[in-house]
C-alpha cells in the first residue's frame, strides 16, 4: 500500500537529484482567483516524471539493476527513466509510440537509452514493453501504476505544502493517473481540506469515465494535442487513489489547451506541452469552481515539439480572439478593397493575408469574394470590425 512514509522517503532520496521547482503567482490567467503555477515544466528532463522514475530505480535489487530496465512512454517518462538509469549505471530500453514528438525521442536517446518505436499510441508501446520484458528479463518501470513511482510524484505535494501552506485547491493533469494519485494522496493525508481537481483532454477521458462508472474502463481510441495524457486505460492502483482522494475530474478541449499554452507563453514566459497546460486551461475556462480560492495549477511538462508549437499558437490565437478570418462578398468594381482596408485599419486591425477570388457559378456575375486573415485584440474587437463592415454595406459570409 502507498504510505505517507514512502512519500517522505522519496522526498529524502530525491532532494539532491531533482529540482525543487518554483511556484509562480499568475494573477492575469483568471480573475477572482489567487492562482499560482507549480513549474514542473522547468524540472530536469522538462517534466515531473523523473521524480517517480528515479525513486523507483533506487528500490531495485542488485540483480534487477544488472538485468536492466524497460519502460514505455509517450515521451516524458521515457526521459525520466533514461536519466535515472544513466545516473545509476543501469541499461535502459524505452518503447515509445511512433507518433511521439521527435524532440522527445531524441532527448530520450541523449540520456543513453535504447529506443524502440512502436506503431500506435501509448497503450501499444506498453504491450511491446511487456513482451520485451518477458523475452529479455528486463525489470519493467511502469509510468504510473506503481506505488514507488506514485510516491515519487507525491513529493510535488510536499513541496506545495511548504511553498503554499494556506492552499485551498490544486489542479492536476491526468493521463494514467500517477501524478494526481501521488499529489492527491499526500495533500489529503496532510491537509484533507484542500480540494484536488483532475483534468483530462475531452478526447481522452479514461480516468473520468472510470471514476464515474465505478470501474477501470478502456477507451477505444484517444485523440488530443496533449500527447502526454493520451492514455486509453488508467491503472487499477491510480483508479482507486483517484476514486478516494480526487474531488472532481473535468475535461478541456484542444482549443482550450492551445489558448492556455499561448497565455502561459505570453504572460509568464513559460513553455508548456499540451499535457502541461491542461490544468491552466481548466482554470481559465471555468471548468472548476475556484472563486475566492487560493489555487495552484501543476504545469506537468514543457517538452513540446517546435513544429507542434507553431500549430498550437495558431489555434490559440483563434481561440482567444487574437486572429480571425473574414469572408466578404463584394461587387467587382474599383475602390472596394480600399474601403475594406480603411475600415479595418481605422479600427486597429492588422491584415496578414488577403485572397481575392471571382464569384462562383450561379452567383452574381459582377460579384467576387475577399478572404482576409486579421490580427485582432479579442472577440469584442472582431465584432466591432464585422459590424463596421456590415454598416458600410458589405455582406459578410
Amino acid at each position: 500500500m502507498l504510505t505517507i512514509d514512502n512519500v517522505y522517503r522519496a522526498n529524502n532520496v530525491l532532494k539532491n537529484v531533482v529540482r525543487k521547482t518554483d511556484v509562480i503567482y499568475a494573477p492575469k490567467l483568471k480573475t477572482g482567483v489567487e492562482l499560482y503555477l507549480k513549474t514542473e515544466n522547468l524540472q530536469i528532463t522538462g517534466s515531473f516524471k523523473v521524480r517517480g522514475a528515479y525513486y523507483k530505480m533506487t528500490k531495485l535489487s542488485a540483480e534487477e539493476k544488472k538485468r536492466g530496465v524497460i519502460a514505455c512512454s509517450a515521451g516524458n517518462h521515457a526521459q525520466g527513466v533514461a536519466l535515472a538509469a544513466q545516473k545509476n549505471g543501469i541499461k535502459s530500453v524505452i518503447c515509445l509510440p511512433d507518433g511521439a514528438p521527435i524532440s522527445k525521442v531524441e532527448a530520450t536517446k541523449s540520456y543513453g537509452a535504447e529506443v524502440c518505436l512502436v506503431e500506435g499510441v501509448y497503450d501499444d508501446a506498453y504491450q511491446k514493453a511487456l513482451q520485451l520484458r518477458d523475452e529479455k528479463g528486463y525489470t519493467f518501470i511502469h509510468p504510473f501504476n506503481d506505488e514507488d513511482v506514485i510516491a515519487g510524484q507525491g513529493t510535488i505535494a510536499l513541496e506545495l505544502i511548504e511553498q503554499l501552506p494556506d492552499l485551498d485547491a490544486v489542479i492536476v493533469p491526468i493521463g494514467g493517473g500517477g501524478l494526481i494519485s501521488g499529489i492527491a494522496y499526500t495533500i489529503k493525508t496532510v491537509n484533507p481540506h484542500v480540494k484536488v481537481y483532475g483534468v483530462q483532454a475531452v478526447n481522452a477521458p479514461s480516468m473520468k469515465n472510470s471514476v464515474e462508472h465505478g470501474g477501470v474502463e478502456a477507451l477505444a481510441s484517444v485523440s488530443t494535442i496533449a500527447d502526454g495524457i493520451a492514455v486509453k486505460k488508467p491503472g487499477d492502483l491510480t483508479y482507486e487513489l483517484c476514486r478516494q482522494y480526487v474531488d472532481e475530474i473535468v475535461t478541456v478541449s484542444d482549443d482550450e489547451i492551445s489558448a492556455a499554452i499561448l497565455a502561459l507563453m505570453e504572460q509568464h514566459k513559460l513553455v508548456t506541452e499540451g499535457a502541461g497546460a491542461v490544468a491552466v486551461a481548466a482554470a481559465m475556462f471555468g471548468k472548476v469552481d475556484l472563486a475566492g480560492k487560493k489555487a495552484v495549477c501543476v504545469l506537468s511538462g514543457g517538452n513540446i515539439d517546435v513544429t507542434i508549437l507553431s500549430r498550437v499558437i495558431k489555434r490559440g490565437l483563434l481561440m482567444s480572439g487574437r486572429s480571425c478570418q473574414l469572408l466578404i462578398e463584394l461587387q467587382d468594381k474599383p475602390g472596394q478593397l480600399k474601403n475594406v482596408s480603411r475600415i479595418i485599419a481605422d479600427l486597429g486591425g492588422n491584415v496578414t493575408s488577403v485572397h481575392h477570388e471571382r464569384a462562383n457559378e450561379g452567383s452574381d456575375v459582377n460579384g467576387c469574394y475577399l478572404r482576409i486573415v486579421l490580427e485582432t485584440r479579442n472577440y469584442e474587437h472582431i465584432e466591432k470590425i464585422r459590424n463596421a463592415l456590415k454598416d458600410f454595406g458589405f455582406k459578410l459570409l
